[in-house]
């Protein structure tokens, strides 16, 4: 009868839904598919992903979230209301609350934006929060004791690195480099050193399957297609981990350095509340081989993945939503 609170992961890469009393209920791409001609919306999530990079000239898969804000307003709202519908979540005669993640350094108009998308879609009202305070409630720190605790939440289209103390952000930065850009890296590399051109769901693939980023932590290769720049023909190829580990060397670089201008900014008892916790790593790019080891030989303290590192952001949502009231009352 009457509406569930909702919490929502608006990720770059996928968008993930907590339903209050339920769990995650949904986790699907961020990807909508559209007829050019029509302006309909014929697919959205994961349907439309398969279609990425396959599709005839009046159909176009769009990914309307670009370094984790709004790129498209009106194909946000489409997808938003189309998985929100899907949930059946709305009440009788209420609308649910809805709290949803963004970046920390996103300016007042993105947040509207944001804010906008999310009610035109069926919210009541609307909470936003910051991501990486919701990843380390999500993937279990207790942020509201004065004590230091450090996330990175290495996402699709952001990276956000953040110190919290007492339920919130002490120092943080948000760099626009994360998953995409490691795919483009791969891309790049290959087109580059192969004169071979793949699509970006090869170059995701590969990352998944044979990347590392930290040098020798990985030793296997995998054969992939692609079309050949010289002919035009299609060809495959053997591609070593070593070759991503260099592909992607000058991206995580920019993760790492972050990292320590955050501790650099750190005041020192927290500092020294971090030794003894250690750094937890969330999002997606938390599952790229070596991203922990590397972390820890550069920051010098210890760097755990957190346990399921995709899901953190939703379910911190799920705990946040228990305590709205708390989060209201500020």
């Amino acid at each position: 009868m009457f509406a569930k609170d909702i919490g929502i992961d608006l990720g770059t890469a996928n968008v993930l839904i907590h339903v209050k009393g339920k769990g995650i209920v949904l986790n699907e791409p961020s990807v909508v598919a559209i007829d050019r001609n029509t302006k309909k919306v014929l697919a959205v999530g994961e349907e439309a992903r398969q279609m990425v990079g396959r599709t005839p000239g009046n159909i176009v898969a769009i990914r309307p979230l670009k370094d984790g804000v709004i790129a498209d307003f009106d194909i946000t709202e489409a997808m938003l209301k189309y998985f929100i519908n899907s949930l059946n979540v709305k009440g009788f005669l209420s609308k649910p609350r809805i709290l949803i993640c963004c970046p920390t350094n996103i300016t007042s108009v993105e947040q509207k934006a944001i804010r906008e998308a999310a009610e035109k879609s069926g919210g009541k009202k609307i909470y936003l929060e910051e991501e990486p305070k919701v990843a380390a409630i999500g993937a279990g720190m207790d942020i509201f004791q004065p004590s230091g605790n450090m996330v990175v939440d290495i996402g699709g289209g952001t990276t956000d690195v953040a110190v919290l103390s007492m339920g919130d952000i002490v120092t943080s930065e948000s760099i626009k480099i994360a998953g995409d850009v490691f795919d483009n890296d791969i891309l790049q590399y290959i087109k580059k050193e192969y004169k071979l051109l793949i699509g970006e769901r090869t170059a995701e693939n590969i990352k998944m399957t044979i990347g590392t980023v930290f040098p020798d932590g990985r030793k296997e290769e995998m054969d992939i297609r692609g079309r050949d720049m010289v002919t035009g023909l299609p060809r495959t190829i053997t591609i070593h981990s070593e070759e991503i580990e260099k592909a992607l060397r000058e991206s995580v670089s920019v993760i790492v350095q972050a990292a320590k201008n955050v501790l650099e900014k750190t005041p020192p008892e927290l500092s020294a509340d971090i030794i003894d916790r250690g750094v937890i790593i969330t999002g997606g790019g938390a599952l790229l081989h070596g991203m922990d080891h590397l972390l820890m030989e550069e920051l010098k303290v210890p760097v755990f993945v957190a346990e399921a590192p995709m899901d953190c952001v939703a379910i911190g949502t799920g705990i946040m939503l228990d305590n709205i009231d708390k989060i209201t009352r500020r």
